[in-house]
């Protein structure tokens, strides 16, 4: 595949071509909640609260919705999204990497529309409550360094994991040790090293990093540091979100649609 685009270029020369889209993964298959993405949070299916964010984000030029099915396809399309593709069965799969379903993106843009971006800014519906002012100063953060091959968005972890134990094949705890052999299940908190959970609040990718390395965030990530964030990972994360909804008066879903 030619990368002759990747810095935001056309093959026609006489057109700009917006540097960073949204991409949003949405497939039909899923073990932990059956049917996450499209199932309603706060009256909203929980897919159109990662569109209403993109679309509401100043640096984001398009955004699209990444889907083996038609069902997310149409209601991603009614809240404002681009599904200019269908995903391939097989980079739907529970065991296909993150990788396999962008580079299908990349490779259907440069075949169809002979353009890609520089940037894809990948939001997981899973997280779905974000302040899309965020999601612009991560892209611009991203675009002022350009020896980071990419930006991971995490929070600091509440509870430090270095005071947790392993266990052996005799049932005995073991601690984590620093690189000098101390214990760090005796040490107060705040000698532990700060360890940071990976959130899918806003991870911005390169073209050129998703295409040549095997990793679709490379070797020099970009630590962007955002608010706790829950992540949809069981019924009852739905139940905590609702609660949530409510305390915080989210409304940016809202103020998106009245804009359709």
């Amino acid at each position: 595949m030619c990368l002759e685009n990747e810095l935001g270029t056309n093959t026609d020369t006489s057109s700009n071509l917006s540097n960073a889209y949204a991409i949003i993964p949405a497939r039909c298959g899923s073990k932990g909640v059956v049917g996450k993405n499209t199932k309603v949070l706060g009256g909203h299916p929980l897919i159109a609260y990662s569109i209403a964010a993109a679309k509401a984000a100043k640096e984001i030029d398009r955004v699209i919705v990444s889907t083996d099915s038609e069902e997310i396809a149409e209601i991603a399309r009614d809240y404002g999204a681009e599904v200019p593709f269908l995903r391939p069965a097989k980079f739907a799969e529970d065991n296909a990497p993150d990788r396999d379903f962008l580079v299908h993106a990349i490779e259907w843009f440069q075949s169809h529309e002979r353009t890609i971006p520089h940037y894809w800014v990948h939001l997981r519906p899973t997280t779905p409550l974000r302040d899309p002012a965020l999601i612009d100063d991560a892209i611009r953060n991203i675009s002022k360094h350009s020896h980071y091959s990419s930006l991971r968005s995490a929070h600091e972890a509440g509870e430090s994991p270095f005071k947790w134990f392993m266990m052996n094949s005799r049932r005995e705890f073991i601690p984590f040790r620093s690189l000098t052999g101390e214990d760090y299940s005796v040490m107060p908190r705040q000698m532990c090293p700060k360890v940071y959970i990976p959130n899918g609040y806003v991870d911005v990718l390169r073209t050129k990093v998703i295409m040549t390395e095997e990793s679709i965030h490379g070797d020099n990530i970009f630590g962007y540091l955002t608010p706790f964030c829950r992540e949809v990972d069981s019924p009852e994360d739905f139940e905590l979100l609702e609660f949530e909804l409510k305390r915080k008066a989210f409304t940016l879903l809202e103020s998106e649609l009245s804009h359709k």
